[in-house]
């Protein structure tokens, strides 16, 4: 039985499927969301904004506040509970450097084409990249 489970959530509808998969699946099992705020794009636009903020830490916490209000009707709506933690930086090595402390990672994706050739772009450099590295087990929704 599962008891701690992870679940990286940014804005998507597929991170929102995720959490409600692992809500609902594990009615047992402390459910922690994790947003990371700052992660590098082509544009640097989240990262380098962060950089002029006075205080990063209060800064990532309000751009987080967004997606845990979410995460909270999600889980409002199933009658459970769950913890919340902001961090800075790039998603998937947040995620990869928390792994440890749980029994398992929930992790939504893009699409639901499963060929080859689109695999990577459609489940997404972050879940895949977390599928490959976690030292626990990762479930991936669609």
């Amino acid at each position: 039985m599962l008891s701690s489970i992870l679940v990286p959530m940014d804005d998507s509808e597929p991170a929102g499927h995720a959490l409600k998969y692992a809500l609902e699946n594990h009615p047992d099992a402390e459910v922690t969301v994790l947003h990371v705020v700052g992660a590098p794009s082509m544009m640097m636009g989240d990262a380098v904004g962060l950089t002029l903020e006075d205080d990063i830490s209060e800064a990532a916490a309000e751009r987080a506040e967004p997606v845990f209000d979410r995460a909270r009707e999600i889980a409002d709506d199933l009658d459970r509970g769950i913890e919340t933690i902001v961090s800075v930086g790039h998603p998937a090595r947040n995620v990869l450097d928390r792994a440890d402390d749980y029994d398992t990672i929930v992790i939504g994706a893009h699409g639901s084409d499963r060929s080859r050739a689109s695999h990577r772009f459609l489940v997404g450099n972050v879940a895949e990249t977390v599928s490959k590295r976690s030292s626990v087990p990762v479930t991936i929704v669609r």
